[in-house]
């Protein structure tokens, strides 16, 4: 039986966090100041991001703690487990929005041009440096917050659009409508990451994992008969797991079942896999796990 491990990278989103959760804090004062639903808005989905950042940081670090008796795979869902709150605080959030910014269109209200055009360019500034800091990050918890950071930069850039021609024309009701916009977008987003982070949390084959391109590629190896229980999941988004059974010739000797191990493993290294378990049978051994 070949059991491989391969290092999982680390990402540090803690400048991001205090970065999203100074400026959450400038952006609820501006809010109120300006009078800005969309600005208001924003302030809670970045409330939401901070949150986010803050757990995805705590939980990366969670998520490299050592397997023990307990969790035999080590900690690495933990971060999945980051993803998932992230996106329901989201969704939740944006929804509370909603059904503030809806009303707002029957009922619009003075806003202040000039301090949305000054909150939108520093809030483009801020998100822009966060976004810089996760970006390289593969794990699905900090694509999910480098996304969402990037939503904040166009978000901004769309509050910035409005605040310019609010200063030439007070049409009060292109705040709530872009509030709206905002959140209809985000959640739209936001449903398809949390559609993501359940198929793995139901450990569903990764995306970015071919499982029948790996058996072929498996199958080419010179007396390898066949391969069955192939199961492939994700611990975190990025490190993957891999086991499958391969079965070989009768007459294959020692040496050629290293030989074959070697080349399986040259074809499964280029792959994330945290964990990789191939178990060799011959053609006539009972397999345990047959009918399984």
């Amino acid at each position: 039986m070949g059991h491989k491990h391969t290092p999982g990278s680390t990402s540090s989103i803690k400048a991001a966090f205090f970065l999203n959760l100074c400026f959450t804090v400038i952006e609820v004062i501006g809010g109120i100041w300006t009078n800005s639903l969309a600005i208001l808005a924003d302030s809670l989905h970045d409330l939401g991001d901070s949150f986010s950042l803050g757990l995805s940081w705590y939980l990366d670090k969670y998520s490299k703690k050592k397997k023990d008796k307990r969790y035999s795979y080590g900690y690495r869902r933990f971060s999945l487990l980051g993803a998932l709150v992230n996106t329901i605080v989201l969704i939740a959030g944006s929804l509370f929005v909603l059904s503030e910014a809806i009303p707002r269109l029957f009922q619009p209200e003075h806003s202040n041009a000039q301090g949305m055009a000054l909150l939108a360019v520093v809030g483009i500034i801020v998100n822009g440096i966060a976004v810089l800091r996760v970006k390289g990050s593969k794990t699905l918890n900090a694509r999910v917050i480098a996304w969402h950071l990037l939503e904040d930069v166009l978000g901004w850039a769309a509050v910035l659009a409005v605040s310019i021609i609010l200063l030439f024309k007070d049409i009060h009701i292109l705040d709530p409508i872009l509030s709206i916009l905002i959140m209809l977008y985000i959640l739209f987003n936001v449903i398809g990451n949390l559609k993501k982070t359940l198929s793995l949390f139901l450990q569903a084959v990764p995306e970015d994992i071919d499982v029948d391109k790996i058996e072929g590629e498996l199958l080419s190896i010179n007396k390898v008969q066949s391969i069955h229980h192939t199961h492939v999941w994700s611990l975190d988004g990025e490190n993957h797991v891999l086991t499958m059974h391969v079965v070989v010739d009768n007459n294959t000797s020692k040496n050629e079942v290293l030989r074959i191990k070697g080349e399986i493993d040259e074809i499964t290294e280029s792959i994330n896999f945290e964990h990789s378990t191939v178990e060799i049978e011959y053609e006539n051994e009972y397999c345990r796990m047959k009918g399984v």
